[in-house]
């Protein structure tokens, strides 16, 4: 299979792709560059396409990245105390009135 090729992909694994290259342009990436990251998300959660080919057969999906954001929030807060939370949120909400008072 030729770099870029597509064939071994199966349709769910297009649409996916077509769906995380349309998020990403809609959040202003260039649209070479959203497609080449959204063909990177596809072969990180399935290991590259799922068709059979040669001896085997096709392998399933368990979408590793689609749940990685529920595990990973919430750890820094969580070994923080409320005194530390509480400061960094008002150096926060300072930092948030400068920006403001600077784009007047």
């Amino acid at each position: 299979m030729s770099q870029g090729e597509k064939s071994k992909y199966t349709d769910k694994q297009k649409r996916k792709a077509e769906h995380i290259a349309e998020s990403y342009e809609s959040r202003g990436v260039p649209e070479k560059e959203a497609e080449a990251r959204a063909w990177a998300t596809v072969n990180k959660d399935d290991g590259g396409g799922k068709k059979p080919g040669g001896s085997g057969r096709g392998k399933a999906s368990g979408h590793p990245a689609a749940h990685k954001g529920g595990e990973t929030g919430g750890r820094a807060s969580a070994g923080r105390t409320a005194a530390e939370r509480s400061a960094s949120a008002k150096k926060a909400a300072a930092t948030r009135k400068a920006n403001a008072a600077a784009r007047t």
